[in-house]
């Protein structure tokens, strides 16, 4: 009997051990990253998704270019947990969460990360030596972005004219699914816009008036819905200017 509780509650053990690192491990594809230097550490204002400023501070500038995972724009504004693998006596187990911004390639990398993100990975005191690498081998895998009291923005972009081009890019979206393309309410039917580059959609010579938008959305399994943003854009929408939606994905 005592031989018998024992080894249950050894074994009991060994599986409770085990178990987290099994977890931890799941979902996690290996690639390279490597980093960008700016001034002051954060991203780029010119990234090919077409974020601009957004896409310097978003995410306290924990932001990537990425290669592979750009998807012709589609990925842009996909949040990933990144961590190198490189030596643990340098890299931390989370790693850092970054939002993609930019497209862009290395030394046979996938991620392109900020001075900032890539700083992020290491361990205190061994920023340093982290750098030293250049590239590093890292584990990936995508997460939910969270924005805390934010709905999901469209931002008329600096390049539009009212009222002959609108052109627009959607910040602050949530979640883990993607827009792969957007509809715009014109004369009783929903006209696709077109992708222009990275995330931006425009059209040329837009509906007069409030404009309704509707959000083609896909996810990970391959399930596909639409969401509609009803009079999102006022009649006198102005370039630069983010308009609220109260949807979120």
């Amino acid at each position: 009997m005592g031989f018998s509780l024992k080894l249950r509650y050894c074994c009991l053990v060994s599986v409770m051990m085990l178990l987290p690192a099994l977890c931890y491990s799941d979902n996690f594809d290996k690639s390279r990253a490597t980093y960008y230097s700016r001034p002051d550490g954060l991203g780029t204002p010119s990234g090919a998704c077409g974020f601009g400023e957004y896409g310097r501070n978003i995410s306290d500038g924990n932001v990537a270019g990425v290669y592979r995972l750009y998807n012709n724009g589609i990925g842009c504004g996909a949040c990933y947990q990144v961590r190198c693998t490189t030596s643990p006596q340098i890299c931390t187990d989370k790693g850092v969460n970054i939002v993609v911004t930019d497209y862009g390639q290395g030394d046979n990398t996938d991620f392109i990360l900020s001075h900032h993100a890539f700083e992020a990975m290491a361990q205190p005191g061994t920023a340093d030596r982290l750098f030293a690498y250049g590239v590093v081998d890292v584990e990936y895998q995508r997460v939910p972005c969270q924005y805390v009291g934010h709905k999901i923005q469209v931002k008329v972009h600096e390049y539009s004219r009212n009222p002959d081009y609108l052109a627009i890019i959607m910040l602050y979206q949530a979640g883990k699914s993607d827009i792969v393309s957007v509809d715009i309410w014109q004369q009783g039917k929903w006209v696709e816009m077109r992708r222009s580059f990275g995330a931006v959609f425009n059209m040329s010579n837009p509906p007069l008036g409030a404009i309704s938008l509707r959000f083609n959305v896909q996810d990970s399994t391959g399930s596909k819905w639409a969401v509609e943003a009803p009079d999102v854009i006022p009649p006198n929408w102005k370039a630069g200017v983010a308009y609220d939606t109260n949807i979120q994905l």
